[in-house]
């Protein structure tokens, strides 16, 4: 049975006559693929960012949500999503997503060069991918919504990857700790941004290097963000799966320790799955945080 329409989709307000929009613009899609629907949608709803430009992530985030909960029906997949499939790299390049495993150590001062280079294209892509399946603990999956994805790099080379996707839809300790109530966390969840992978490769042993990268990438995130997606993220989050890992690196950059999930998984709304709790870390990226996130503070 089809649930009900929701008041809001992906932050922003939603009703009857934008849903029968967006089925009348499913139905004059052509090519009829997932991609020209969801810019149909954002020229039809005028669903764009501050920069006037189609906020097509978000959207199909969205669509894909109407289409779950049996509102919409999208064509199928034009490549498929990868669920279920494990990540496969290209021979092609092997060299960059198989890096011989040189052990790089020493004081972190002496890897000069250090930084996070911006994946922007399908090479680096398929590099990022790569390197997250091979070696991160959770193997590749996609990330969801909004991202960004950085590979960590110095003069001698490839270090690890990092990468961040949309916000958990419902996390207890962090609403609590933001002072969110339901509508205000609907309406801004999209300036959170969840460090959903983190990876220093194996044979790299160089202290503190993990919490060096996450200061970085505090820094670039709030710069390439609102450059990307035309909207400001003001607060960072992270789950560090318990006892597996302490979170040291995170505590060591600021991050502030929340507390611990439910262990029903990032998006769970039925409240039906059941995973390992895992423990809540946050790093504002500005003072104001609270404020843009709709929080009145006195």
């Amino acid at each position: 049975m089809d649930q009900a329409i929701p008041s809001r989709l992906c932050g922003r307000p939603f009703d009857e006559t934008d849903l029968a929009r967006i089925r009348h613009e499913i139905t004059l899609a052509q090519p009829p693929l997932r991609a020209e629907i969801a810019r149909r949608v954002c020229r039809a709803l005028d669903w764009t960012d501050i920069q006037g430009r189609p906020k097509l992530m978000s959207a199909r985030v969205g669509l894909l949500r109407l289409h779950r909960a049996g509102l919409i029906a999208l064509p199928p997949p034009s490549w498929g999503n990868g669920n279920g499939r494990r990540f496969v790299p290209r021979p092609e390049t092997c060299p960059e997503t198989c890096p011989e495993p040189v052990p790089v150590s020493g004081p972190l001062r002496a890897l000069s060069g250090l930084h996070l280079a911006s994946v922007g294209d399908r090479r680096a892509s398929h590099v990022w991918n790569s390197l997250i399946e091979r070696y991160h603990y959770l193997g590749y999956s996609p990330l969801p919504g909004a991202q960004l994805r950085y590979l960590i790099q110095w003069d001698g080379g490839l270090l690890g990857a990092i990468g961040f996707g949309a916000a958990a839809w419902t996390v207890a300790a962090r609403d609590r700790w933001i002072g969110w109530m339901p509508a205000q966390r609907q309406a801004h969840l999209g300036r959170v941004l969840n460090n959903a992978r983190f990876l220093i490769l194996p044979w790299v042993q160089v202290k503190h290097l993990a919490s060096k990268v996450l200061s970085l990438a505090a820094r670039q995130v709030a710069v390439d963000f609102p450059a990307r997606y035309g909207e400001r993220v003001v607060l960072l989050e992270t789950f560090v799966e318990t006892p597996r890992f302490a979170g040291t690196c995170y505590r060591a950059a600021n991050w502030q320790y929340l507390g611990e999930t439910t262990g029903r998984g990032k998006t769970d709304r039925t409240h039906q799955a059941a995973l390992a709790r895992k423990a809540v870390y946050v790093y504002p990226l500005s003072g104001d945080f609270r404020a843009a996130l709709g929080v009145v503070v006195a």
